[in-house]
């Protein structure tokens, strides 16, 4: 069976949740720190670390099959590359940002002006839906430095907590793109990497499945069974299982977890007890 090649970052804030992606879907990889390129023992696959901003281009090349990437350095980047499958981490946005003290949100506030960025396709294509016609001045790192030394009357720069912005003294304003880790693929694998990539494809959404979700169970009077499971956002139906104290069972089912704050205390008003909330490791549907 051919390798799957997949690129990812070699050193960054995508490193250490890629390698740990592939851990939880059972992917073992023994080395990596110091190698450029390493291979898989116990699933068809070869692993490449490379620099965030080469991953694109290798990947439209197909120097690489797919690679878990920033969906905002794809967008940027502009290439003919599928998006596979959203991963949930690592999210950020691409935002403007300006001095604190500049009152205005509009970002007609930089028609004529200077924005610094290292998104300059992103901001460029923003700027021209709002016809604004203003100086892009590309810097590949420390962008929110500029308005401090006079290079620049904002930025364009992704943006995580925000605290980043606040200790420059730089307020977000507008937000062009939300972005989160993907799994990209080139657009012309072969049928037989189509086929390992389904298959790593499969052990990915059980993984992301089983984080979103939480297993739940819950002593109930028999008489509240029907009524307690039609609050249940379940997968099918919630299993029953009789207590031994008679006149009560135990509801288990799955629930999505940002679900269970909206419904635990329409659980508990309806006569549910002792509630237990457990971590699933893995979810095959």
């Amino acid at each position: 069976m051919s390798k799957l090649k997949i690129a990812i970052q070699k050193s960054g804030r995508l490193y250490e949740e890629s390698l740990q992606l592939l851990k939880d879907c059972g992917i073992f990889v023994n080395n990596g720190k110091d190698q450029l390129k390493v291979s898989v023992d116990n699933f068809p696959m070869e692993i490449m670390y490379l620099r965030n901003s080469d991953i694109p281009q290798y990947l439209e090349d197909g120097v690489v099959d797919v690679a878990i990437v920033g969906e905002n350095l794809l967008v940027e980047k502009q290439k003919s590359i599928t998006i596979v499958q959203p991963l949930g981490f690592s999210k950020c946005r691409v935002s403007i940002a300006v001095p604190k003290e500049i009152e205005t949100d509009d970002p007609a506030y930089f028609q004529g002006r200077k924005i610094a960025t290292s998104y300059p396709n992103t901001l460029q294509t923003f700027l021209q839906k709002k016809g604004i016609a203003a100086d892009i001045h590309v810097i590949s790192g420390s962008v929110e430095i500029a308005p401090n030394i006079g290079l620049a009357d904002g930025i364009c720069d992704i943006v995580s907590s925000g605290s980043t912005l606040f200790k420059n003294g730089l307020r977000e304003t507008v937000t062009l793109l939300r972005s989160e880790a993907v799994l990209a693929k080139n657009t012309g694998l072969s049928t037989e990497k189509e086929a390992v990539l389904e298959k790593l494809l499969f052990r990915v959404k059980a993984v992301l499945k089983a984080k979103n979700s939480k297993y739940i169970l819950m002593n109930v009077p028999n008489d509240k069974i029907q009524e307690i499971a039609g609050v249940l956002p379940v997968l099918k139906s919630p299993t029953v299982i009789p207590l031994a104290e008679e006149g009560w069972s135990s509801i288990h089912s799955v629930i999505d977890e940002e679900r269970f704050w909206d419904v635990i205390d329409e659980l508990k008003e309806k006569g549910a007890q002792d509630i237990l909330i457990i971590p699933i490791d893995k979810m095959v549907i």
